[in-house]
């Protein structure tokens, strides 16, 4: 009687152990970061409008709109691992030019420049985004502006777009001469805001971002735009969500 006693009460010490273990796990979980880092191209804005001027710049090719973006993002990496930089919109300029002579399409300089510098400003948000992005700010959260394009266009694309009254901060990476995924840029924006890694969150519509964001340290939300995924290589993301709303429907209340 005493043995079966003695093991009733071991019992239920270890399911109230294991049961405060899962209650102190799941609190740390679902524990709010304090600030909240935002992506913008293709995250926030649609980059859909560029169709048509990248289009007419590469012979009347707008479906080389996607392949365009593409060897953008590439070169931007090539330049922070080979130790380079330039500035995303000089980047940019040079994907176009690389972009039209493989398809056989004689363009300037100038030309390439035109049709990116100042359409890429000029942006409209998705629908999700300005409802999604005031839900986030009405809980509490911080919202900060993290991008691999300058200040002075990230500036112009949220005021564009009408989002920049939800935003606290705009961070770009030209800053340091450098480009996400490179981990110092995180680690230099949660610096900037005086919090740890743990306590922020990158949101983006690229597996590389929230891979980089994730190796820093940072929570991550990916947000599944349409021809967007997941590095298959990479930690899964602490969310998966179809838009902003969705996210800030999933957070709690700071």
């Amino acid at each position: 009687m005493f043995k079966r006693k003695a093991f009733s009460n071991t019992l239920l010490v270890f399911v109230l152990f294991i049961s405060g273990f899962a209650q102190a796990q799941s609190a740390t979980e679902t524990k709010a970061p304090s600030v909240i880092f935002l992506d913008i191209n293709e995250t926030l804005l649609d980059l859909e409008p560029m169709r048509a001027s990248v289009g007419q710049a590469l012979g009347g090719r707008p479906e080389l709109l996607g392949l365009w973006f593409s060897t953008l993002l590439h070169y931007s990496l090539v330049e922070t691992s080979t130790e380079q930089y330039h500035d995303f919109g000089t980047v940019g300029t040079a994907a176009l030019m690389m972009v039209a002579q493989a398809h056989g399409v004689q363009l300037s300089e100038a030309q390439a420049r035109a049709s990116i510098v100042t359409p890429i400003t000029r942006l409209p948000a998705y629908a999700d985004v300005r409802p999604g992005l005031q839900m986030l700010k009405d809980k509490g959260y911080t919202l900060i502006a993290l991008t691999n394009s300058s200040r002075k266009v990230v500036q112009a694309q949220l005021s564009f777009a009408g989002l920049d009254d939800l935003f606290t901060d705009y961070l770009s990476s030209d800053t340091l001469k450098s480009y996400k995924p490179n981990l110092a840029v995180y680690t230099w924006a949660v610096q900037q805001r005086g919090i740890t890694p743990a306590e922020a969150m990158l949101v983006a519509a690229h597996g590389w971002d929230i891979a980089g964001a994730q190796r820093a340290g940072l929570r991550s939300a990916f947000v599944a735009r349409p021809g967007q995924s997941l590095y298959p290589l990479a930690p899964a993301p602490d969310y998966v969500v179809s838009d902003i709303k969705a996210l800030a429907q999933r957070l709690p209340v700071r």
